[in-house]
């Protein structure tokens, strides 16, 4: 097995585990996961639409995230926001994220076990550690997501339902 294909089952996975967790609190997108606030079902959807597209566009390939005028509400560092006014609609960010995975998997298919040794071409030097070959870009995708599944567990509890079996 080639590190290709454990990049794709780790991705697979990630979305497999996490997709369905978000899609089931389409009802109650803006549950924040404690009583202090957090980052609720809709930003963390919007939130990794928007990473993906920055880390995958903007850091590996040197081009321009499609999601960039997401920036002002899903980037690191935005404050999750209990008013629904503030962002696209539910289901448009859950297309778009689905949207921007599927073309980071299109995009793996497509590139040789070789060419994902292939240099980040704006990654910052010190986060070259993390994003600074394709490979690690693409590791680090599948990375983020897994991050933010205990938030996305965290709000379904808060909103009363039961885990998901993946």
């Amino acid at each position: 097995m080639q590190s290709k294909d454990l990049l794709k089952i780790n991705l697979e996975n990630c979305t497999d585990m996490i997709l369905p967790m978000l899609e089931d609190m389409k009802d109650a997108p803006l549950t924040f996961p404690t009583s202090k606030g957090g980052n609720h079902p809709l930003w963390i959807a919007g939130h990794l639409a928007y990473s993906e597209g920055s880390l995958i566009q903007e850091m590996m390939l040197g081009e321009s995230n499609p999601l960039a005028d997401w920036k002002e509400i899903f980037s690191d560092g935005t404050e999750p926001s209990g008013d629904a006014d503030k962002y696209p609609p539910f289901d448009e960010v859950m297309a778009k994220l689905q949207e921007v995975h599927q073309a980071t998997m299109a995009l793996l298919d497509s590139m040789s076990e070789d060419e994902l040794d292939t240099s980040s071409k704006n990654c910052p030097p010190e986060y070259e550690g993390f994003f600074g070959t394709y490979r690690r870009c693409f590791q680090m995708i599948a990375s983020h997501w897994l991050m933010h599944q205990g938030q996305a567990a965290d709000a379904r509890r808060m909103a009363g339902r039961k885990p998901l079996m993946a």
